[in-house]
């Protein structure tokens, strides 16, 4: 009996440079998999995300996506919402409106278009977030959790839930964040005692610095796993939002780097965009496997 095969990509996002961003499976055609099926590739890919495309279900979007971690699906992540994206474009997708996609998913519908003033990278409007400041009686546990004292707490640690959920932390510098050795014991304690799953901390660069923020995520369990996760939409897009709650906004745009202590570059660029209500989380993808999957 002849193997069934559907079209495969692996794609590199946050990036336009090979093995420099955060790599993401894309299974096309994936209506005959179950979630079983789905959860059982996404272990064997060990990536962080693997991302299988669907026929939408809702008539405003384009597609429809599940996004599963080798532990468990989320309802929404961002680098696998602009890898899938740009995976079925250069498929030969054409979107129902030009230069725009609408991506179904476990959140419901998210809006993608071309990332303003960039070259042709396209971004994601960050989806609505629950957002819930850290009791001030943790404050030490979360230093003693990063094993630091450059947090800044005059921008309040906050738990941020977009579909993916992370404790937000600012540091002083971006050299101290990418100093930070946390005690991974009491990191797992610290953010499942807030309902997240990982720590998104961050820190300003100088002025004429490769970016406005060094950002590093810091899986603890659940869903997401365990480690540093290299680049990382949902993040930076709870990250632009607490920046916009909190006054801390550096502008109209900013860009943020990742991945740095993990050899990677990442770059993720931030467009508020107030006429129309949206924040843009976007950079650049590029493809570095491209062929057929075999499924049993």
């Amino acid at each position: 009996m002849p193997a069934h095969t559907v079209r495969f990509k692996q794609v590199d996002v946050f990036t336009s440079v090979p093995f420099k961003g955060n790599p993401l499976a894309v299974v096309f055609d994936a209506d005959a998999l179950d979630a079983n099926q789905m959860q059982a590739i996404a272990h064997w890919t060990n990536l962080s995300e693997t991302t299988f495309l669907l026929k939408p279900t809702d008539p405003a979007a384009d597609y429809r996506v599940r996004i599963f971690t080798t532990h468990g699906e989320l309802p929404f992540a961002g680098h696998p919402t602009l890898g899938t994206a740009h995976a079925l474009r250069e498929n030969g997708y054409q979107p129902k409106q030009a230069g725009k996609l609408m991506q179904q998913c476990g959140v419901g519908l998210v809006e993608l278009e071309v990332l303003p003033g960039s070259d042709g990278a396209w971004a994601f409007a960050a989806p609505p977030a629950r957002v819930t400041p850290l009791a001030e009686d943790r404050y030490a546990a979360l230093s003693t959790a990063l094993r630091s004292d450059a947090i800044d707490f005059s921008a309040t640690p906050c738990a941020v839930d977009n579909g993916a959920p992370w404790l937000v932390v600012r540091v002083n510098s971006a050299r101290e964040c990418l100093a930070l050795e946390p005690d991974a014991a009491a990191l797992a304690d610290m953010v499942r005692s807030v309902n997240t799953h990982g720590l998104a901390v961050y820190g300003p660069h100088e002025a004429g610095g490769p970016a406005t923020f060094e950002v590093r995520c810091l899986m603890a369990g659940g869903s997401f796993g365990v480690g540093e996760d290299p680049v990382t939409g949902s993040a930076n897009a709870a990250l632009a939002g607490l920046l916009s709650a909190q006054q801390l906004r550096p502008g109209s745009h900013y860009s943020a780097r990742q991945g740095t202590a993990l050899g990677r570059a990442g770059q993720v660029s931030v467009h508020y965009d107030d006429a129309r209500h949206k924040t843009w989380i976007g950079g650049p993808s590029v493809t570095i496997v491209d062929g057929t999957f075999r499924l049993p």
